[in-house]
């Protein structure tokens, strides 16, 4: 763990230099004067003047700042206060290195380079060390045997008795200039080509950029060699080694303390050919694998990769806890085309927070959280945090059955959920406790869930992500949440997800101009501006944002065992003219309104996610009447597009056409009659699901009971009625949480349902009980009978008996199982009893019974029924041979099947 910069007083801030001992003051003196010496030397051999020596203490090391404490909580000795280390070798004046063993590498001298470790002529140097001693050496820095871990050696001094020795080998001189600006400044593209150990001529040159340390040792089995303070941060130093050793550590000081670690500079790429192929194609189908914080093992060590893509980045580096937030130790190389920048940090794991500090084209330089991250602070907090899953799952038995049967030929009743305030104030494994059991006791077969990606603010309910890949920290860990999945499963409850591909928000720690450039979002600015949600839209163009968001409805499947994804606002996506005036958008290749790659990534995103995943289901929230929302991508429509692959489409037709008939008064409603049947015109034409969400509860709209007219009693009679309509009309059915107790308020994210109406205490707890209670029969007897789900998308499924009755309110139909057994659905929308009222009925049916009436007295209602047997006579009726005469209830619906 690197310490924390020093502070705005700190000598490395202002240049104030901190007050020493007279006696370490003298040994700074006598080092700078050794320095001086050397340098003049230098300057002589080359015929320029020497400068005079400075009497100034050598400004050697930053003395302010803080860094972690040694295992044992000692500082390291001051050079001055230690003991003299057993003397092997020592250099010349020049700072040339001795050799020490007979093994040491031939030496040539080339050119320098800013680019590349400084190396300079031949010199003499002393003779080596005794032969039971491991090599040593004095090359930039101070060299001791490996086992006298305090010992030191002078710092580019003439060894104590003034000799020399007869081999040359060239002297290290450290980083050249411009790897040195590129590095302070943030846009080096590779440092790993600098830093580290590199072998150059005359044997390895050791780099370290350590801001802040106070000094720099290299340690490996068989020496240790004290790196030489180059300034602003930089150590090295040449050591006459045949190959760079397959494992060294650093021992950084700081001020109070020594860092023993692994050098993150010394380990190859760990991002391997394969991921970075995929990448460049952005068809990385597991993409969380490749990029973000991953913890590991990397050539034998332990610690976590991270990599981001930043293509137009001059430069990236890492910051977070482990570093004080001080990223310019900590640069990242970029792997060439696919704009990944990578580095390997060894020993940290999971649970420390981080951000990527970016230069952009302009010099100037953003923090951002990771895109990548799979788990984050808490709101409004904006960190990242390295995760690894510890959760072992429990529902196999689930998983291996959900893909029996799919969801448009299956029992498919929803109950949608905002997690946060379903019981506000529950975690993620309180829920757990909980929901699935609540859900389960009503008999819905899936929950769906208002996203849980992060996000920055509750009252956007989760539509404007910031943490794609990672479940909000609100309610706990990512394994939390998977603990919440796994139990719903584990209750046979399928779990569907919102999930929000359209748009993201501009906050500046987020996607929004990523790297300084648009990246997420489209070049165009009028193509990026979403217009009414003042957020940014995705580039669906761009292969690495189609792989980013295809990824990421996979991961969510794959992960966290998620069983569908409801994909919101789908038209805004389709529609390059969504919400904008003319002159405000630009048409397609053809001259049309559809946005052609949104189309190619909502195909993608379907067939991948369909492949990777058996038995899930996608569900498209689309509001217009776009041609093939739920066709297979590779079947063309009449426009030529081939469809968009979605299992499911919402209903939003249905959804207004039938609230806005039922908000009307009786009285009023013949004349909307058509509003009730007209669904039944492209009942087929996609798979359907009808949803009364969140959204029709909230702003104004009022609850689903409250939009009723009439007093109390008819409201609730009339939203029983009309979920009685709901679960017998083809196609599935979704409940906002709250409507299934006539929740009487709008719903809002900062209180939850009011849950206090169902308590025994409440004078009318069993008006609303009674609602709950209808609503638990007509899942239960909807499971029960194929004919009401079985062929929700086959016209032959369904027959009207009376569909023009407009004068008397009333909606009677067929729906048919596979085997052609029916059940017939009669409402009745008015609020008078209608007694002995005749429907032509199949001559196949000897007898029908009711099995469920909205007016029952279970349920609050004035329990006007039919509890007898009902056969048929021969009177012909509504083209039938046959009819029934039956008692229909006031503001109500039955539900007769075969005796």
């Amino acid at each position: 763990m690197t310490p924390r910069p020093p502070s705005d007083d700190s000598p490395k801030k202002n240049g104030a230099k901190k007050p020493v001992s007279g006696k370490k003051a003298a040994v700074q003196k006598t080092a700078a004067q050794q320095k001086a010496a050397g340098k003049a030397a230098r300057k002589a051999a080359e015929g320029k003047p020497a400068p005079e020596v400075s009497e100034r203490p050598a400004d050697r090391k930053p003395t302010g700042g803080k860094g972690p404490k040694s295992a044992g909580g000692n500082p390291r000795p001051a050079a001055a206060d230690r003991p003299p280390a057993p003397v092997v070798a020592a250099s010349a004046p020049t700072g040339a290195p001795p050799v020490t063993s007979a093994d040491a590498p031939p030496v040539t001298a080339p050119a320098a380079s800013d680019d590349a470790p400084q190396v300079t002529t031949p010199v003499p140097a002393p003779a080596a060390a005794s032969d039971d001693a491991p090599p040593v050496t004095d090359p930039a820095g101070t060299v001791t045997p490996a086992d006298d871990p305090l010992g030191s050696l002078p710092a580019h001094g003439g060894s104590p008795d003034g000799s020399s020795g007869t081999a040359a080998v060239p002297a290290f001189t450290g980083i050249g200039p411009g790897d040195r600006e590129r590095l302070l400044s943030g846009t080096h593209h590779d440092p790993h080509g600098v830093l580290g150990a590199h072998p150059v001529p005359g044997g390895v040159a050791f780099l370290a950029f350590r801001p802040y340390a106070l000094g720099v040792t290299v340690v490996t089995d068989d020496l240790r060699a004290e790196l030489h303070d180059d300034g602003d941060g930089f150590f090295s130093a040449l050591l006459p080694l045949r190959a760079v050793p397959d494992a060294y550590r650093l021992l950084v000081a700081y001020e109070g303390t020594v860092q023993d670690t692994e050098d993150a500079y010394r380990f190859l790429p760990a991002l391997g050919e394969l991921d970075l192929h995929l990448l460049g194609e952005g068809r990385h189908e597991q993409l969380w694998r490749a990029l973000g914080a991953e913890p590991m093992v990397h050539q034998g060590v332990a610690g976590t990769r991270f990599t981001v893509w930043a293509p137009n980045a001059r430069g990236v580096r890492l910051a977070g806890t482990f570093n004080f937030w001080d990223g310019t130790g900590f640069p990242m190389r970029s792997l060439g085309a696919t704009g990944v920048w990578e580095l390997f940090v060894p020993g940290i794991g999971e649970g420390e927070l981080y951000k990527f500090e970016i230069t952009r084209p302009d010099g100037t330089r953003t923090v951002r959280a990771d895109p990548m991250a799979r788990r984050t602070e808490v709101p409004p907090a904006t960190s990242s945090i390295v995760h690894t899953s510890h959760h072992t799952w429990h529902d196999e038995e689930w998983m291996a059955e959900r893909g029996g049967r799919p969801a448009h030929e299956a029992p498919f009743s929803v109950y949608e959920v905002h997690l946060a305030s379903w019981r506000p104030g529950l975690t993620y494994r309180q829920l757990a406790q909980q929901l699935p059991a609540y859900v389960a006791d009503l008999g819905f077969t899936h929950v769906e869930l208002m996203p849980v990606a992060e996000h920055p603010f509750g009252g956007s309910w989760g539509y404007q992500v910031t943490g794609f890949y990672a479940p909000t920290a609100r309610l706990g860990t990512p394994d939390d949440f998977k603990h919440l999945v796994d139990a719903l499963h584990q209750a046979g409850i399928g779990v569907l997800m919102d999930w929000v591909p359209a748009h993201f928000p501009r906050d500046e720690w987020a996607l929004a101009a990523f790297d300084g450039r648009p990246l997420y979002e489209h070049a165009d600015p009028q193509r990026a501006a979403h217009p009414d949600w003042g957020t940014l839209e995705f580039d669906f163009g761009r292969r690495e944002v189609r792989n980013f968001l295809v990824a990421n409805a996979v991961y969510w499947c794959q992960e966290f065992h998620i069983d569908g994804l409801r994909v919101d606002a789908v038209a805004s996506m389709l529609y390059l003219d969504y919400s904008r005036e003319p002159g405000r958008w630009t048409p397609n290749e053809h001259g049309g309104r559809e946005n052609l790659d949104a189309v190619a990534f909502l195909q993608e995103m379907n067939a991948t996610v369909y492949r990777r995943n058996p038995g899930i289901v996608t569900i498209a929230e689309e509001s217009t009447a776009w041609d093939g929302v739920t066709r297979a991508t590779h079947h063309s429509g009449p426009g030529g597009f081939g469809g968009l692959g979605f299992g499911l489409k919402w209903n939003m037709g249905w959804m207004h056409d039938s609230l806005d008939y039922v908000q009307h008064e009786p009285v009023h409603r013949k004349y909307h009659h058509h509003e009730m049947t007209f669904s039944m015109v492209y009942a087929y034409s996609e798979n359907y699901v009808l949803p009364i969400s969140h959204d029709e509860v909230v702003h104004g709209k009022k609850s689903l009971v409250s939009k009723m007219p009439g007093d109390w009693w008819q409201q609730r009679a009339t939203t029983r009625a009309y979920l009685g309509f709901m679960w017998a009309h083809p196609g599935k059915q979704l409940l906002f949480m709250g409507q299934e107790f006539a929740q009487g308020a709008e719903w809002s994210e900062t209180h939850g349902p009011d849950w206090w109406l169902l308590d025994p205490a409440y004078p009318a707890e069993a008006d609303h009980r009674g609602v709950r209670d209808l609503v638990r029969d007509l899942n239960a007897v909807y499971r029960g009978t194929p004919a009401l789900w079985q062929r929700d998308t086959d016209p032959s499924g369904f027959q009207w008996v009376v569909g023009d009755a407009a004068e008397d309110n009333v909606f009677a139909f067929l729906r048919l199982d596979a085997e052609g057994t029916p059940v017939l659905a009669v409402s009745n929308l008015s609020p008078v009893v209608r007694h002995g009222y005749r429907l032509g009925v199949p001559d196949s049916v000897p007898a029908w019974q009711e099995t469920l009436n909205t007016d029952s007295a279970r349920y609050g209602g004035s329990d006007v029924t039919n509890p007898d047997v009902v056969k048929p006579d021969l009177q012909p009726w509504h083209g039938r041979p046959g009819s029934i005469r039956l008692t229909l209830p006031p503001l109500a619906t039955v539900w007769l099947r075969p005796a």
